[in-house]
Parts: C-alpha cells; sequence; structure tokens
C-alpha cells in the first residue's frame, strides 16, 4: 500500500491510473498514534478553555510543588508531542513527493493542492472551533519553508533544518520556527533514506535514545529546578530543549519496542488512531467541548481529570477507528483531503462495487 499522507491514511489505495506507490511504513503510523494520544493529553484544558485565560502555573510553581501529577504533566506532556507529530508530518510530505514523482506530470501542484486544502481545514477548525488549532500553522510553513525546500539539495535541507531547530530553541521555543525545522528534519530523513529503514535495527535507535536520554536528564533538571517557573526568561528555551530530547527518547523507545514481541499490541492500541489522526484530532476538539458543557469551566479541572477525560476521548476514538477502517481505506476527513489533493474523488470502501459483491459471492461459496 503506498505511503502518502503525512498526518494520516488508512490502506489509501491508488487511483486507478496510477501505479503502485512505495511499501507503507508501519512504525510511523504508531508513532503518529502515539503522538496524538500526548497532544490530545496536552490539549484538554486549552480545548475546554475555547478562548478564556486559563491561568495555569508552571509544572515548579511553589504552590504546586508537591503535585507530583503535575511534575509529571510538566516533565513527560508539555511540549513533548508535537514535535514528533511535526517530525512526522515533514516525513509523510517527503514520501508522498517521492511516491508520486514519476507517477504524475506535477507532483509539486499536487503538494501545493493538499497544504492548501490543509489550510482549508485548519482555518475553519480555528474560526469555528478552537483557536490553538495547529494545523494552519503547518499549512502555513509547509507552503513558505517545505514546499520550496523540495528544490533544495538534500545536504542544504538538513542543515536548514539543524539551523532552524537550534534558532526555534535560542528564541525561547518560537513554534513556528521550531516547526519548520523539525518539517525540514523529517524531509532530510526520506531523502537519506533513513525513513526507509526505520524498522530495520534495533542497535541504532536503542543507541539513539540512550543518548537522547543521557542530554535530557541535566535539561529536565534544570528545567524542574528554575525558580522563576514559567516567569523565568529562560524557562521557554529549556522546556523546549527538553522536549525535543525527551521526544526523542520516546520515539526511539518505540522504534525498538516495535522490534520485539509487543509489536502487535503497539501496532493494535496506536496504529488505528495514527490512520486516521486527521479525523481524531479534530473530533477530538468536538468531544472535549462537549465534556466542557456537561463538567463547566476547565479553570478547577485537576490534572487527574484531564487524564480522565483524554482517557474516555481515546475510548470513543479508537474502537471507531478500529470499525471505520475494517470497512473504508482511510477515515472521513483523510478521505476528503485526499480528494483535494488529487482532484479527482479516491475510492473510499475497501472493496467497492461490483468487485465487492463478487469477493463477498465468492467468500459464501468456499
Amino acid at each position: 500500500m503506498p505511503h502518502e499522507d503525512p498526518l494520516s491514511s488508512g490502506s489509501p489505495g491508488t487511483l486507478a491510473a496510477a501505479p503502485p506507490g512505495r511499501p507503507r511504513i508501519a512504525a510511523l503510523d504508531v508513532l503518529r498514534g502515539f503522538a496524538l494520544c500526548g497532544i490530545l493529553l496536552a490539549n484538554v484544558k486549552p480545548i475546554a478553555n475555547a478562548g478564556e485565560v486559563v491561568v495555569r502555573r508552571s509544572p515548579v510553581d511553589p504552590q504546586e510543588a508537591n503535585d507530583g501529577v503535575q511534575q509529571v504533566m510538566g516533565m513527560l506532556v508539555d511540549q513533548r508531542f508535537f514535535p514528533i507529530f511535526s517530525l512526522l508530518f515533514g516525513i509523510g510530505f517527503s514520501l508522498l513527493l517521492a511516491s508520486v514523482t514519476g507517477r504524475v506530470a506535477r507532483p509539486r501542484l499536487l503538494l501545493l493542492r493538499r497544504l492548501l486544502a490543509l489550510l482549508a481545514i485548519g482555518l475553519a477548525h480555528f474560526l469555528l472551533l478552537w483557536q490553538g488549532d495547529i494545523l494552519t500553522v503547518y499549512a502555513a510553513v509547509g507552503l513558505l519553508v517545505l514546499l520550496p525546500s523540495t528544490w533544495l539539495p538534500r545536504g542544504a535541507v538538513a542543515g536548514l533544518a539543524v539551523a532552524l531547530v537550534a534558532t526555534a530553541l535560542v528564541l525561547g521555543g518560537d513554534r513556528t520556527v521550531l516547526v519548520a525545522g523539525l518539517f525540514l528534519l523529517g524531509s532530510a530523513l526520506v531523502r537519506y533514506g533513513v525513513a526507509d529503514r526505520l524498522e530495520g535495527s534495533t542497535r541504532v535507535p536503542l543507541l539513539l535514545g540512550l543518548a537522547f536520554a543521557t542530554a535530557a536528564a541535566p535539561a529536565l533538571w534544570v528545567q524542574t529546578g528554575l525558580a522563576g517557573g514559567m516567569d523565568d526568561p529562560y524557562f521557554g528555551f529549556w522546556i523546549h530543549t527538553a522536549g525535543a530530547l525527551v521526544a526523542g527518547v520516546y520515539v526511539c523507545v518505540l522504534l525498538v519496542l516495535l522490534r520485539t514481541p509487543l509489536r502487535p499490541v503497539l501496532s493494535a492500541v496506536f496504529a488505528p488512531l495514527g490512520r486516521m489522526a486527521l479525523t481524531n484530532y479534530l473530533s477530538a476538539t468536538v468531544l472535549v467541548l462537549g465534556v466542557r458543557q456537561v463538567l463547566g469551566s476547565p479553570q478547577d479541572w485537576s490534572p487527574a481529570r484531564v487524564y480522565l477525560i483524554a482517557a474516555c476521548v481515546l475510548c470513543v476514538q479508537w474502537p471507531l477507528s478500529v470499525l471505520w477502517l475494517r470497512r473504508y481505506r482511510q477515515g472521513p476527513l483523510e478521505w476528503l483531503w485526499r480528494w483535494a489533493t488529487w482532484a479527482r474523488r479516491p475510492p473510499l470502501c475497501r472493496v467497492p462495487g461490483r468487485a465487492g459483491r463478487q469477493a463477498r459471492q465468492e467468500r459464501q461459496t468456499r
């Protein structure tokens, strides 16, 4: 099955006129689903806030110094998952370019339509539901940075990625610059062939994970020890530096675990969510806003309640994703996004029309 969607794609199924694309990289679905869960956990309270000002103290605020749950949130969740999602977007974008090059006459026009469609989806989400939407940032950075980078040599892309990530951290974690750097880093991983070898080694992600963990430990120690908390002038640098390093640890740990007997479990839990990431990301906003109507203002929500709400949302999304993907090639919003990308309607059902009826008849006669 071709791997064509940066945020997600079910079993996308190429258009009838297009030859088969590259094989699907299953690890990306698991990583994407895992990142989606973390992003939901971090976003529950901001979504429920829905435009109001949520007074959120730093995890190291003296008033919450003994709140172990809040400290865990600050060390393991805040700013830890969007770097993974951003990296995967850059990987998916370049995988799509590699897949369609030679299959369509103007592959970059296809990518342009894809980013413009994402911008429209993000703007609708931003204007109608939640002003913390990240899709508009992804689309804008994709149009201004990622798409033009396809004309650059891979060495330049890799160098620019490192420069942008470093600049973002020095600036205190500037979100837009960091996203641009991570997009380019993901693109470079594809162009150097690293993405195709994600599942081919245990030793490399193990060693990288140990390196990330070694670097993350002092960064976390400094972050939690800043006396001024979020008001400290260096807080942004340390929380985003620790976030990027912890995100690297998460990715490496998952890649190692996917080489163990836990692979079927991880795939069953995270892959359905990852394959419908766009649908699940947007539907989470609707579900959390619905919860807010029942529970009231999020100002007084404890971290434990936030965890419970996130778990409830996932308990709705996961079975729906599993059931949907049994019949359909990809999620409903992923399908619409693909339609806009290719400028013609792609198949949605796994075995549509006459072929589906014939397949069912053959199963019944066996």
